[in-house]
Protein backbone atom coordinates (compact mmCIF):
# COMPACT_ATOMS: atom_id res chain seq x y z
CA UNK A 1 0.00 0.00 0.00
CA UNK A 2 3.06 2.12 0.66
CA UNK A 3 4.17 1.99 -2.61
CA UNK A 4 1.06 2.52 -3.84
CA UNK A 5 0.96 5.84 -2.45
CA UNK A 6 4.06 6.69 -3.42
CA UNK A 7 2.96 6.42 -7.06
CA UNK A 8 -0.41 7.90 -7.19
CA UNK A 9 1.49 11.20 -5.22
CA UNK A 10 4.49 10.87 -7.78
CA UNK A 11 2.09 10.49 -10.91
CA UNK A 12 0.28 14.27 -9.38
CA UNK A 13 3.60 16.11 -10.66
CA UNK A 14 3.84 14.69 -14.38
CA UNK A 15 -0.01 14.96 -14.54
CA UNK A 16 -0.20 18.60 -14.01
CA UNK A 17 2.79 19.07 -15.49
CA UNK A 18 0.73 18.12 -18.85
CA UNK A 19 -0.68 21.87 -18.20
CA UNK A 20 2.57 23.58 -19.12
CA UNK A 21 1.83 23.31 -23.11
CA UNK A 22 -1.44 24.88 -22.79
CA UNK A 23 -0.50 27.37 -20.23
CA UNK A 24 2.51 28.41 -21.59
CA UNK A 25 0.34 29.03 -25.68
CA UNK A 26 -2.98 30.47 -23.99
CA UNK A 27 -2.09 32.46 -20.80
CA UNK A 28 1.59 33.51 -21.22
CA UNK A 29 3.36 36.89 -23.44
CA UNK A 30 5.06 34.89 -26.23
CA UNK A 31 9.11 34.91 -26.84
CA UNK A 32 10.29 34.85 -23.30
CA UNK A 33 11.32 31.38 -22.49
CA UNK A 34 13.92 32.34 -19.69
CA UNK A 35 11.65 34.92 -18.12
CA UNK A 36 8.85 32.68 -17.84
CA UNK A 37 11.62 29.51 -16.69
CA UNK A 38 12.68 32.32 -14.69
CA UNK A 39 9.46 33.56 -13.37
CA UNK A 40 8.36 29.83 -12.24
CA UNK A 41 11.25 29.03 -10.36
CA UNK A 42 12.58 31.42 -8.04
CA UNK A 43 9.39 32.87 -6.63
CA UNK A 44 8.28 29.13 -5.66
CA UNK A 45 12.31 28.49 -4.53
CA UNK A 46 12.29 31.51 -2.34
CA UNK A 47 8.65 30.83 -1.00
CA UNK A 48 9.14 27.59 -0.01
CA UNK A 49 12.78 29.21 1.84
CA UNK A 50 10.49 31.50 3.22
CA UNK A 51 8.27 28.60 5.26
CA UNK A 52 11.55 25.94 6.14
CA UNK A 53 13.43 28.42 6.79
CA UNK A 54 16.00 25.50 6.37
CA UNK A 55 19.61 26.64 4.20
CA UNK A 56 22.11 24.02 2.85
CA UNK A 57 25.34 23.38 4.61
CA UNK A 58 28.57 25.14 2.96
CA UNK A 59 29.55 22.01 1.62
CA UNK A 60 26.38 21.42 -0.44
CA UNK A 61 26.12 24.57 -1.83
CA UNK A 62 27.89 23.72 -5.04
CA UNK A 63 25.76 20.00 -5.44
CA UNK A 64 22.53 22.36 -4.71
CA UNK A 65 23.44 24.57 -7.83
CA UNK A 66 24.69 21.44 -10.36
CA UNK A 67 20.90 20.20 -9.15
CA UNK A 68 19.54 23.19 -9.75
CA UNK A 69 21.14 23.81 -13.13
CA UNK A 70 19.83 20.39 -13.97
CA UNK A 71 16.45 20.26 -13.24
CA UNK A 72 15.43 23.88 -13.95
CA UNK A 73 17.80 26.04 -15.09
CA UNK A 74 18.39 23.76 -18.20
CA UNK A 75 15.71 22.04 -18.09
CA UNK A 76 12.70 24.17 -17.79
CA UNK A 77 15.23 27.13 -20.20
CA UNK A 78 15.25 24.56 -23.05
CA UNK A 79 11.68 23.30 -21.98
CA UNK A 80 10.12 26.39 -23.05
CA UNK A 81 12.28 27.13 -26.05
CA UNK A 82 11.32 24.20 -27.20
CA UNK A 83 7.11 25.02 -26.38
CA UNK A 84 7.49 28.28 -28.51
CA UNK A 85 9.49 26.82 -31.38
CA UNK A 86 7.50 23.24 -32.08
CA UNK A 87 4.02 22.83 -32.97
CA UNK A 88 1.84 20.00 -31.02
CA UNK A 89 3.31 17.58 -28.98
CA UNK A 90 6.78 17.22 -30.75
CA UNK A 91 8.65 18.54 -27.52
CA UNK A 92 6.99 15.87 -25.56
CA UNK A 93 7.59 13.02 -28.12
CA UNK A 94 11.17 13.46 -28.05
CA UNK A 95 10.99 14.03 -23.66
CA UNK A 96 9.24 10.45 -23.86
CA UNK A 97 12.96 9.30 -24.38
CA UNK A 98 13.67 10.74 -20.94
CA UNK A 99 12.96 6.46 -18.97
CA UNK A 100 15.67 5.15 -21.63
CA UNK A 101 18.04 7.76 -20.36
CA UNK A 102 17.64 7.74 -16.67
CA UNK A 103 18.18 4.00 -16.81
CA UNK A 104 21.37 4.31 -18.87
CA UNK A 105 22.39 7.02 -16.02
CA UNK A 106 21.00 4.61 -12.83
CA UNK A 107 22.82 1.93 -14.50
CA UNK A 108 26.41 3.94 -15.02
CA UNK A 109 25.89 6.44 -11.50
CA UNK A 110 24.15 4.34 -9.57
CA UNK A 111 25.13 1.04 -10.18
CA UNK A 112 21.27 -0.56 -11.13
CA UNK A 113 20.78 -3.38 -13.70
CA UNK A 114 19.36 -2.82 -16.62
CA UNK A 115 16.03 -4.74 -16.49
CA UNK A 116 14.90 -5.78 -20.34
CA UNK A 117 10.92 -5.69 -19.33
CA UNK A 118 11.68 -2.37 -18.06
CA UNK A 119 13.70 -1.11 -21.15
CA UNK A 120 11.13 -2.49 -22.99
CA UNK A 121 8.57 -0.60 -21.40
CA UNK A 122 10.11 2.45 -21.64
CA UNK A 123 10.44 1.69 -25.71
CA UNK A 124 6.26 1.01 -25.96
CA UNK A 125 5.96 4.53 -23.79
CA UNK A 126 8.44 6.53 -26.49
CA UNK A 127 5.92 4.47 -29.45
CA UNK A 128 2.97 5.46 -27.92
CA UNK A 129 3.95 9.21 -27.22
CA UNK A 130 4.63 9.30 -30.67
CA UNK A 131 1.43 8.41 -31.76
CA UNK A 132 -0.60 10.42 -29.72
CA UNK A 133 1.65 13.58 -30.84
CA UNK A 134 3.31 12.98 -34.35
CA UNK A 135 1.08 13.64 -36.98
CA UNK A 136 1.91 14.32 -41.28
CA UNK A 137 1.45 17.83 -39.83
CA UNK A 138 3.84 18.18 -37.32
CA UNK A 139 7.04 20.55 -38.17
CA UNK A 140 10.45 19.93 -36.55
CA UNK A 141 12.36 23.39 -35.97
CA UNK A 142 15.91 22.45 -36.16
CA UNK A 143 16.86 24.52 -32.42
CA UNK A 144 13.73 23.24 -31.15
CA UNK A 145 14.61 19.76 -31.43
CA UNK A 146 17.62 20.17 -30.15
CA UNK A 147 16.32 22.35 -27.04
CA UNK A 148 14.25 19.17 -26.69
CA UNK A 149 16.41 16.54 -26.87
CA UNK A 150 19.26 18.91 -24.45
CA UNK A 151 16.13 19.70 -22.06
CA UNK A 152 15.33 15.82 -21.62
CA UNK A 153 19.00 14.74 -21.02
CA UNK A 154 19.61 17.27 -18.44
CA UNK A 155 16.60 16.47 -16.54
CA UNK A 156 17.42 12.16 -16.76
CA UNK A 157 20.50 13.25 -15.24
CA UNK A 158 19.00 15.71 -12.73
CA UNK A 159 16.67 12.84 -11.42
CA UNK A 160 19.48 10.07 -11.10
CA UNK A 161 21.69 12.71 -8.94
CA UNK A 162 19.13 13.77 -6.67
CA UNK A 163 18.74 10.04 -6.04
CA UNK A 164 22.45 9.79 -5.75
CA UNK A 165 22.64 13.02 -4.01
CA UNK A 166 19.75 12.48 -1.67
CA UNK A 167 20.14 14.97 1.24
CA UNK A 168 19.16 14.09 4.84
CA UNK A 169 16.92 16.49 4.88
CA UNK A 170 12.80 17.63 4.57
CA UNK A 171 12.07 16.88 0.78
CA UNK A 172 10.65 20.72 0.94
CA UNK A 173 13.61 21.81 1.72
CA UNK A 174 15.46 19.96 -0.72
CA UNK A 175 13.16 21.62 -2.96
CA UNK A 176 13.18 25.25 -2.19
CA UNK A 177 16.91 25.01 -2.23
CA UNK A 178 17.11 23.56 -5.86
CA UNK A 179 14.06 25.95 -6.58
CA UNK A 180 16.03 28.69 -5.55
CA UNK A 181 19.51 27.71 -7.17
CA UNK A 182 18.10 27.07 -10.99
CA UNK A 183 15.91 30.30 -10.34
CA UNK A 184 18.93 32.70 -9.76
CA UNK A 185 20.63 31.51 -12.81
CA UNK A 186 17.65 31.60 -14.61
CA UNK A 187 16.78 34.96 -13.26
CA UNK A 188 20.85 36.21 -14.48
CA UNK A 189 20.28 34.85 -17.57
CA UNK A 190 16.96 36.09 -18.62
CA UNK A 191 18.51 39.88 -17.84
CA UNK A 192 21.55 39.34 -20.16
CA UNK A 193 19.54 37.92 -22.95
CA UNK A 194 15.44 38.84 -22.95
CA UNK A 195 13.87 42.01 -23.03
CA UNK A 196 11.87 43.25 -20.16
CA UNK A 197 8.13 41.84 -20.08
CA UNK A 198 5.56 43.16 -21.75
CA UNK A 199 2.58 44.72 -19.15
CA UNK A 200 1.12 41.75 -17.81
CA UNK A 201 -2.58 41.08 -17.80
CA UNK A 202 -4.69 39.47 -15.37
CA UNK A 203 -4.30 35.87 -17.17
CA UNK A 204 -0.43 36.39 -17.55
CA UNK A 205 -0.63 36.82 -13.90
CA UNK A 206 -3.06 33.50 -13.98
CA UNK A 207 -0.26 31.32 -15.60
CA UNK A 208 2.77 32.30 -13.67
CA UNK A 209 1.21 31.80 -10.36
CA UNK A 210 -0.53 28.45 -11.54
CA UNK A 211 3.15 27.53 -13.12
CA UNK A 212 5.39 28.26 -10.04
CA UNK A 213 2.74 27.62 -7.00
CA UNK A 214 1.58 24.57 -8.42
CA UNK A 215 3.48 23.38 -11.30
CA UNK A 216 6.75 24.01 -9.48
CA UNK A 217 6.59 24.16 -5.61
CA UNK A 218 4.01 21.85 -5.12
CA UNK A 219 4.79 19.40 -8.03
CA UNK A 220 8.22 19.08 -7.70
CA UNK A 221 7.96 18.46 -3.87
CA UNK A 222 6.15 15.28 -5.02
CA UNK A 223 8.15 14.50 -7.63
CA UNK A 224 12.06 14.40 -5.42
CA UNK A 225 9.76 12.45 -2.72
CA UNK A 226 9.10 9.89 -5.11
CA UNK A 227 12.81 9.69 -6.33
CA UNK A 228 13.70 8.86 -2.53
CA UNK A 229 10.89 6.50 -2.11
CA UNK A 230 11.10 4.72 -5.48
CA UNK A 231 13.57 3.78 -8.37
CA UNK A 232 14.60 6.28 -10.67
CA UNK A 233 13.17 4.27 -13.68
CA UNK A 234 9.93 4.05 -12.20
CA UNK A 235 9.62 7.62 -11.16
CA UNK A 236 11.05 8.41 -15.06
CA UNK A 237 8.17 6.38 -16.32
CA UNK A 238 5.42 8.04 -14.66
CA UNK A 239 6.66 11.15 -16.65
CA UNK A 240 5.03 9.75 -19.48
CA UNK A 241 1.73 10.63 -17.49
CA UNK A 242 2.48 14.45 -18.91
CA UNK A 243 1.89 14.05 -22.56
CA UNK A 244 -1.00 12.06 -22.14
CA UNK A 245 -2.49 15.14 -19.70
CA UNK A 246 -1.51 17.38 -22.78
CA UNK A 247 -3.14 15.55 -25.12
CA UNK A 248 -6.66 15.66 -23.44
CA UNK A 249 -6.57 19.62 -22.72
CA UNK A 250 -5.56 20.44 -26.38
CA UNK A 251 -8.44 17.92 -27.27
CA UNK A 252 -11.06 19.27 -24.88
CA UNK A 253 -10.09 22.79 -24.70
CA UNK A 254 -8.19 23.56 -28.18
CA UNK A 255 -10.13 21.43 -30.18
CA UNK A 256 -7.24 19.08 -31.22
CA UNK A 257 -7.80 16.16 -32.86
CA UNK A 258 -7.96 13.08 -31.34
CA UNK A 259 -8.98 10.11 -33.16
CA UNK A 260 -8.53 6.17 -32.67
CA UNK A 261 -4.51 6.25 -33.46
CA UNK A 262 -4.29 8.96 -30.62
CA UNK A 263 -6.03 7.13 -28.46
CA UNK A 264 -4.52 3.58 -28.87
CA UNK A 265 -0.88 6.12 -28.18
CA UNK A 266 -2.36 6.76 -24.69
CA UNK A 267 -3.35 3.09 -24.10
CA UNK A 268 -0.21 2.13 -24.47
CA UNK A 269 1.86 4.73 -22.80
CA UNK A 270 -0.62 3.62 -19.70
CA UNK A 271 0.47 0.12 -20.39
CA UNK A 272 4.04 0.64 -20.53
CA UNK A 273 3.89 2.90 -16.87
CA UNK A 274 2.12 -0.28 -15.42
CA UNK A 275 4.31 -2.58 -16.86
CA UNK A 276 7.80 -0.74 -16.30
CA UNK A 277 6.44 0.23 -12.38
CA UNK A 278 6.22 -3.70 -11.97
CA UNK A 279 9.43 -4.77 -14.09
CA UNK A 280 11.17 -1.93 -11.36
CA UNK A 281 10.06 -3.22 -8.00
CA UNK A 282 13.15 -4.24 -5.72
CA UNK A 283 12.92 -7.92 -5.76
CA UNK A 284 12.40 -9.15 -2.39
CA UNK A 285 14.94 -9.83 0.02
CA UNK A 286 17.47 -8.34 -2.43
Amino acid sequence: MRRAADLALTAMAPAVWGTTYLVTTEWLPEGYPLTVAALRALPAGLLLLLVIRKFPAKDWIGRVFVLGTLNFTIFWGLLFVAAYRLPGGAAATIGALQPLIVMAFAWGLLGQSLRPMAVAAALAGAAGVALMLVGPDTAYDPLGVAAAAAATVSMSAGTVLSRKWQPDVPILAFTAWQLTAGGLVLTVLALLFEPPLPDLTLPHIAGFLWLGLIGAALTYGLWLRGIARLEPQTVSLLGMLSPVVAVALGWQFLGQALGPVQVLGAVAVLASIWVGQRASRPVAGS
